[in-house]
C-alpha cells in the first residue's frame, strides 16, 4: 500500500452564537419545499471517512483554507456549487465574481432557504457566518464589499466547503430544475461537453495534470471496469473487484478533441506496463480507455497504433480499450487531491 500524506494549512475560527442578516438580491428558481429533505449530513464517523482532513476542519471546525491554494476561486465553469457534505444546493456560477481574494466569491446564493447566516464576534471583530441549512456546514463569511450593480454583497467561500456540479451534468447528478438558471446556454453546453473515462495509475496524479488542459470543464476519481457495486476506495485497494483507479473528464470538444486527449493520455503514464504504475502494482492500476461509444473506440484504437509505432516506448503497449460500465466517483477526500495536498503523492509526469 502506497504512503499518501495528507499536509494541512488551514486557520481556525471559532463559532459563536450568532443572529440573522438579510441578504438581497432575486433567488434562484427554488426547490427547497420539494428537495430539502432528502439532503442528509452523515454521522460525524461517517464524515471522517469521506473528507479531508482540510474539508472536515472547514466545514465541522469552521477552519479557513488558505487563498489561492483551493480547488474553486479560479473556476469559471458553468454549474452549481454545492454542499461538499449534503449536497445542498449553495451557489451557481451565475453569481460568482473574481474578487481578488483568493476564495470563491458570489453575490448571492442560490436559494436562501439553504442559507443561514449569524453574527460571529470572533477574532475581536464582528463579522457575518454563513453554514449550510441542513448540514449545519460552515462555508464562509459575507460581507457588504461586493459589486454594486449586484446587490453591494461578497459570499467569500471556502472551496472546502463545496463540490462543483458542471452544467452538463446538473441532470444526471439530480439538480436537474436549475438548468434553467443558464438560459439558452444550457441545451448547446449540454450538446458541446464530451465524457472520457481514462485509467493509467493512481487517480490522483492523473487528475493533476489533466484538470489543468484547456476545454477540461470538470475532472471526477472514481473506479470504472469491475464488477462489484458502489465499489469503495477500500475494495478496490485488494485488487480483486476488477476495478481500476479511473478518471472520468468532461470537456469541450470544441477546445479538445478526445484524440488531442488521448496524446496526453498516453504520454503522462507508461502504458507499456501491465496492472503497474511506479511503485503502484495491481490491476487497480492498470491503463485503460473506457470507451463510450464507437467513435471513441475508432479514435483510441487510432491513437494506441500511432503510439505503438512511434517508436517512444521499447516494449508494447498493452492500454486496454473496452465498453464503460458504470463510474463510480471515489471518496471525497480523493477528488481534487493534489489541489487540497501539494506535495502529496504522484509518479505521473508529461514525457516528451
Amino acid at each position: 500500500m502506497r504512503f499518501r500524506r495528507l499536509h494541512n494549512t488551514l486557520l481556525s475560527v471559532a463559532l459563536t452564537l450568532c443572529l440573522p442578516l438579510f441578504a438581497a438580491g432575486a433567488e434562484a428558481p427554488s426547490s427547497s419545499a420539494l428537495t430539502k429533505e432528502k439532503y442528509v449530513k452523515p454521522s460525524t464517523e461517517e464524515l471522517k471517512k469521506q473528507l479531508s482532513a482540510e474539508q472536515f476542519k472547514v466545514t465541522q471546525e469552521c477552519g479557513t483554507e488558505p487563498p489561492f491554494r483551493n480547488a474553486y476561486w479560479d473556476n469559471h465553469a458553468p454549474g452549481l456549487y454545492v454542499d461538499v457534505v449534503s449536497g445542498e444546493p449553495l451557489f451557481s456560477s451565475t453569481d460568482k465574481f473574481d474578487s481578488g481574494t483568493g476564495w470563491p466569491s458570489f453575490t448571492k446564493p442560490l436559494d436562501k432557504a439553504f442559507v443561514v447566516e449569524k453574527k460571529d464576534k470572533t477574532l475581536g471583530m464582528t463579522r457575518v457566518e454563513v453554514r449550510s441549512s441542513k448540514a449545519d456546514s460552515h462555508l464562509g463569511h459575507v460581507f457588504d464589499d461586493g459589486p454594486s450593480d449586484k446587490g453591494g454583497l461578497r459570499y467569500c467561500i471556502n472551496s472546502a466547503s463545496l463540490k462543483f456540479v458542471p452544467l452538463a451534468q446538473l441532470e444526471a447528478k439530480g439538480y436537474g430544475q436549475y438548468a434553467k438558471l443558464f438560459g439558452s446556454a444550457t441545451p448547446g453546453k449540454a450538446a458541446q461537453t464530451e465524457v472520457a473515462v481514462l485509467a493509467g495509475g493512481c487517480f490522483w496524479g492523473m487528475e493533476d495534470i489533466i484538470r489543468k488542459l484547456p476545454g477540461v470543464i470538470d475532472t471526477e476519481v472514481g473506479y470504472a471496469g469491475g464488477t462489484l457495486d458502489n465499489p469503495t476506495y477500500s475494495d478496490v485497494k485488494q485488487g480483486n473487484t476488477g476495478h481500476a483507479e479511473a478518471l472520468q473528464v468532461t470537456f469541450d470538444p470544441q477546445k479538445l478533441t478526445y484524440e488531442q486527449l488521448l496524446g496526453v493520455f498516453f504520454r503522462m503514464h507508461d502504458p507499456t506496463t501491465r496492472n503497474r504504475q511506479g511503485n503502484d502494482v495491481g490491476t487497480q492500476y492498470r491503463s485503460a480507455l473506457f470507451v463510450l461509444n464507437d467513435t471513441q473506440a475508432q479514435v483510441a484504437q487510432k491513437v494506441k497504433d500511432q503510439v505503438n509505432k512511434s517508436g517512444k516506448w521499447k516494449n508494447p503497449v498493452v492500454t486496454e480499450i473496452v465498453k464503460a460500465g458504470r463510474f463510480y466517483p471515489a471518496e471525497s477526500y480523493h477528488q481534487d487531491y493534489l489541489l487540497k495536498n501539494p506535495g502529496g503523492y504522484t509518479c505521473h509526469f508529461m514525457r516528451d
